[in-house]
């Protein structure tokens, strides 16, 4: 079933759901959205990098009753399932990589609607009487340590104040008073950092809109990275491809820019030039929220303010939220990671590589298995080519696992039987020490070995698990009689 013409909002994500057995639960039990709701998904679905125990491919949940915001609800894991992803976009759940590749190289750009816009059937300005962002977005903590209450699905979308180009990007923000938000841009990575350096450069404010509750394609598309989308990409064309129809865009009420049209909440405001905010000063724990990693990320004292303008809402609004450190992170930043990797690989080696899957264990970033493909005897050294690429390709990965075509690179356990069978730690194992990588990696610190010289540096690191092409013949699988298995199972 192809679902990518049918899902053009969150709603009707959650519609193909509800059809789905085991897809989705709902409770009218009330939760406390600070930390309480967080922490219950953690055992429902949350998977990834979230401390043990926890569920991997649970359903998504609907809270219908959240404390101290009636008449909204609140949806956490819709993209925790590789599966459900996969439903989702129309696509099986091992090709999305592949899928998301194809619709990168041919973008449908989003257009401006003079429609009217389902996010804006409830409009609240920031000089209307009792205007107070903690009342109107049910904005959870992850933690009981978190800064505040954190926007973590927010498509922000942004225009360069020169090119006059516009991008979305998905940010960390926490909600720091009635009118403001802190948003976490980490220099030089992001589009919409760049944006706003130039904007302060120009000693002018930045219009950006943050629209919340919109459809899986948008979201998934949201996450890709340089150099598959460099500054001037706008992401939302690769949504445009995955749902063969341009995302539709509408004017905002009180900034000059534009939102999605689709989304459940959207906030208005501008990044304020040169500004910079301590993300935990209400909370003073000293912690952000947990990141993908599976630790608690630290309080940055250089995050931007956002100044809050409006917020237009649906009727009854769905808010959506992810947990840092789950399978639903994995999902959306490493579908995209495959993508990137699949395709800079396919254009200097084709053929040489079949597949590529972001493992979850790294987030969605630190980790990559290629499946590698050798049929001559001049194959054999190419899959190390390929994993040079792929670092090229995803900046921040650390770690890649080559395997041959006969291992599923999905199954963790048959990557490492291959890694137990045909490997050889002092000959199949190549450092790149030195090399910039991910600040959030706890270990990429001087402290931790000589070779880092400063925060943020890894030793990447190549694990070719790979038959020797030569001793291609040593290394066959035993072969089973192939039946249908149907048969006895009736």
């Amino acid at each position: 079933m192809d679902n990518r013409t049918e899902i053009l909002d969150l709603r009707t994500a959650l519609e193909v759901l509800r059809g789905i057995e085991g897809q989705l639960i709902e409770t009218d039990t009330a939760v406390d959205p600070e930390a309480e709701l967080s922490g219950v998904y953690r055992h429902v679905g949350a998977g990834g990098t979230v401390m043990r125990p926890t569920k991997v491919n649970g359903p998504a949940m609907i809270f219908k009753n959240v404390k101290g915001h009636p008449d909204v609800s609140v949806v956490i894991g819709l993209l925790a399932s590789r599966e459900r992803v996969g439903i989702l976009l129309g696509c099986e759940k091992e090709n999305l990589g592949k899928l998301l590749c194809e619709c990168a190289l041919h973008p449908v750009m989003p257009e401006v609607t003079e429609e009217e816009a389902p996010c804006q059937e409830v409009i609240y300005r920031a000089e209307d009487p009792g205007f107070d962002l903690f009342k109107l977005i049910p904005a959870p903590t992850n933690t009981p340590v978190d800064a505040g209450p954190y926007i973590t699905m927010g498509m922000c979308y942004a225009t360069h104040p020169d090119t006059g180009l516009s991008d979305v990007t998905i940010h960390r923000m926490c909600i720091q008073s009635k009118d403001e938000l802190s948003i976490f841009l980490q220099p030089g990575s992001r589009h919409i950092g760049a944006m706003a350096e130039r904007a302060t450069e120009l000693n002018q404010p930045l219009p950006i809109s943050i629209s919340i509750g919109v459809d899986p394609a948008i979201e998934i598309g949201s996450c890709f990275e340089p150099p598959t989308t460099p500054l001037g990409y706008n992401e939302l064309s690769i949504a445009g491809a995955i749902r063969r129809q341009p995302v539709k865009l509408h004017k905002c009420v009180s900034i000059h820019e534009n939102a999605i049209a689709n989304a459940e909440y959207v906030i208005e405001g501008e990044i304020a030039p040169g500004v910079k905010v301590v993300e935990d000063q209400n909370s003073h724990t000293g912690f952000a929220m947990p990141e993908f990693p599976g630790y608690n990320g630290h309080a940055s004292n250089e995050c931007w303010l956002i100044k809050v303008k409006a917020v237009t809402t649906r009727k009854n609004p769905i808010m959506q939220t992810v947990i840092g450190p789950s399978e639903e992170h994995v999902n959306l930043a490493g579908i995209p990671t495959e993508a990137s990797i699949y395709n800079m690989i396919h254009k200097a080696l084709p053929g040489k590589v079949t597949n590529v899957y972001a493992h979850p264990s790294g987030g969605g970033k630190y980790m990559a298995v290629l499946q590698c493909r050798k049929t001559v005897h001049t194959d054999e050294g190419k899959q190390r080519q390929a994993a040079l690429l792929a670092f090229s390709a995803f900046p921040e990965l650390k770690h890649v696992i080559l395997v041959d075509e006969d291992v599923d690179i999905f199954d963790s356990r048959d990557v490492l039987w291959a890694m137990n069978t045909r490997f050889q730690g002092d000959r199949d194992i190549i450092t790149i020490p030195g090399v910039r990588c991910h600040p959030l990696d706890p270990s990429s610190i001087p402290e931790y070995a000589p070779s880092i010289t400063d925060g943020g540096m890894s030793c990447k690191t190549i694990f070719d698990c790979t038959a020797p092409f030569h001793l291609k013949e040593h290394f066959v699988r035993a072969q089973f009689m192939e039946v249908d298995p149907g048969k006895w199972l009736k």
